[in-house]
């Protein structure tokens, strides 16, 4: 190949990779390696193993001589003693972790939990959405119990792998353990480990989660200081496991934006700052942009992978031109690192691998439920997405497996559980229902839906026994009720009118009603007097009532049409 030797190892195999034309990534996949083993060998960060040393080797098709200089190059020298005449014995690596390419920002008190459960559990599972930073947060804190760990702390990449019967494979390779052609490679590797006391961290585990659910199960029975760290979207449902939801990171609150001096104290604006100054090294928070840097970092979520994506335009677009762009998000956030893996490279195929994981049915639910707005409840799911596919008993596995899967969220207030979607997820979802044609099917449902409790809620609002609940329901259910409103003006026709009508007469809130109808149509509403009389409702607690209603939720719930929260 015409590569000149190198005394270090990854500049020999990065000669080598380039002559051959190939990135890190196709090298990685020829191998049958991950490609931060290969990111960490080129850098300098580990020494391959020598059946690693053979598989680069393989991939990339050396001569003889060539072949022969890679191997003595990864190769270890042996030390001699202090004496210098007896060669002393290669002390073993203690890790394969890689070392990381820029500081993970923001997950100090993520990293204290993690580290905590570990102490208390055997197994752990971080879980959480595509793209939340699930195995930057398992590798920082693997790279912390590194000293723990007598015989050593392990990563097994499982995301290029495409077949079960190879995790058990790839695990062994990894320790440096060789098959035995006669036994199980279950049975060789629970042998393996059962007198050693180390860590196993299995990263992206959900495509192949039976598989890695029972190689944990077995090495957990039969090799008591074992210790196993996994990185899924789902959990492994295993005896003894202990999962953790790996949040996004916290974003301004934008009705009380701090000074642009303090705004980076959010975690999220810290991280956009940090990717968009290596864009730009000039970029800096100022009186002109700190709103808008905060309501991009809002708009994604918090997402670290949306965040680093979108800080990356910065040098292209501006942060104006950013956040003018965000509702067309997935066009937008693309352009990852070329050595990432392909779905780490864009937002969206970050979340179409999550959606290609799950079932037909969950699929159709997923985009169903893309049409609410601020969350839902149990009930209205079964009403707005049930039918054409769906049965209605259905609904609540069907949820609870998209919970399960770190696509919906669940949260329990008072004794009763709401779901929602992040924005990203939601925009997704409704993309996938317009291009199904099912979206209009779906819209009248959710407008059917939302009338009725609007029917149902108005003789409440009149009864002072019960106002401050109902009122607590409306509130809930606000963006919802707006986006019935509009579905219902946009379809037109004589009953859609009569459904907008009786939408508005009905959600009698204290000035809500001109808030709900927006623009000319609030106007004429309000003109006709009813608006004054919905605030007229008895009662100084009404009037607070009403108050927070009005004044609830601040920037970012704008009238319909005019922000993300309509549909």
């Amino acid at each position: 190949m015409g590569v000149r030797a190198s005394g270090a190892f990854g500049e020999l195999l990065k000669g080598y990779r380039l002559a051959a034309g190939l990135t890190q990534e196709a090298l990685a996949e020829r191998a049958g390696l991950g490609v931060r083993s290969v990111q960490a060998v080129e850098g300098g960060g580990s020494r391959p193993r020598r059946d690693t040393l053979r598989r680069l080797a393989d991939a990339l098709a050396l001569g003889a001589s060539e072949r022969a200089l890679l191997l003595a190059a990864g190769t270890p020298a042996p030390r001699r003693s202090p004496a210098g005449d007896v060669p002393a014995p290669p002390s073993p690596a203690r890790h394969n972790l890689p070392l990381a390419p820029s500081a993970l920002i923001g997950r100090e008190a993520e990293r204290a939990v993690v580290l905590a459960l570990l102490g208390e559990a055997r197994l752990v599972t971080l879980t959480g959405s595509g793209g939340v930073g699930k195995t930057r947060l398992a590798l920082a804190a693997a790279e912390a119990l590194v000293e723990q760990y007598p015989d050593g702390v392990w990563l097994v990449e499982l995301a290029a792998l495409a077949e079960d019967r190879l995790v058990a494979q790839t695990v062994l390779e990894t320790l440096g353990t060789p098959e035995e052609p006669s036994r199980p490679m279950l049975a060789t590797l629970t042998d393996y480990l059962q007198d050693r006391l180390l860590l196993l961290l299995l990263d992206n585990c959900e495509h192949l989660v039976g598989a890695c659910a029972a190689l944990v199960e077995a090495v957990l029975r039969r090799c008591p200081g074992v210790r196993v760290l996994t990185t899924s979207r789902e959990g492994l449902d295993v005896a003894g496991e202990q999962r953790y939801r790996v949040p996004s990171l916290p974003v301004p609150n934008l009705a009380h934006l701090p000074p642009p001096e303090r705004l980076a104290e959010s975690a999220a604006v810290a991280l956009f700052l940090a990717r968009a100054r290596e864009r730009r090294p000039d970029f800096a928070l100022t009186a002109q942009n700190a709103r808008t840097v905060a309501h991009v970092c809002a708009r994604l979520d918090g997402i670290p992978l949306a965040i680093e994506l979108a800080a990356a335009r910065v040098d292209s677009l501006g942060v104006e031109g950013l956040a003018a762009r965000l509702d067309g998000c997935f066009r937008l956030l693309t352009g990852g690192p070329r050595t990432a893996l392909p779905r780490q490279r864009t937002l969206r195929a970050a979340l179409d691998w999550s959606y290609d994981l799950l079932t037909e049915s969950e699929q159709l639910l997923l985009d169903r439920l893309s049409v609410f707005a601020g969350g839902w409840t149990l009930a209205a799911a079964e009403a707005t997405c049930a039918g054409d596919g769906i049965e209605q008993w259905e609904i609540l596995d069907l949820l609870g497996g998209l919970v399960g899967k770190s696509l919906v969220q669940a949260e329990e207030a008072g004794g009763a559980v709401r779901y929602g979607l992040l924005e990203t997820v939601r925009q997704y979802g409704r993309e996938r229902l317009a291009a199904s044609g099912a979206a209009g099917a779906v819209r009248d449902r959710h407008l059917a839906w939302y009338l009725a409790l609007a029917e149902q809620a108005a003789p409440h609002l009149w009864a002072a026994a019960d106002l401050g609940a109902w009122l607590d329901h409306l509130e809930a259910e606000h963006d919802n009720l707006r986006a019935a409103l509009r579905w219902a003006r946009e379809r037109g026709g004589a009953a859609a009118g009569r459904g907008a009508r009786k939408l508005l007469a009905n959600a009698r809130l204290p000035g809500r009603g001109a808030r709900l109808a927006g623009g000319r149509a609030g106007r004429r509403y309000r003109a006709t007097g009813r608006g004054a009389r919905l605030g007229a409702h008895r009662g100084g607690q009404h009037r607070v009532l009403a108050g927070r209603l009005r004044t609830r939720g601040g920037p970012g719930r704008g009238e319909p049409g005019a922000g993300s929260g309509d549909q």
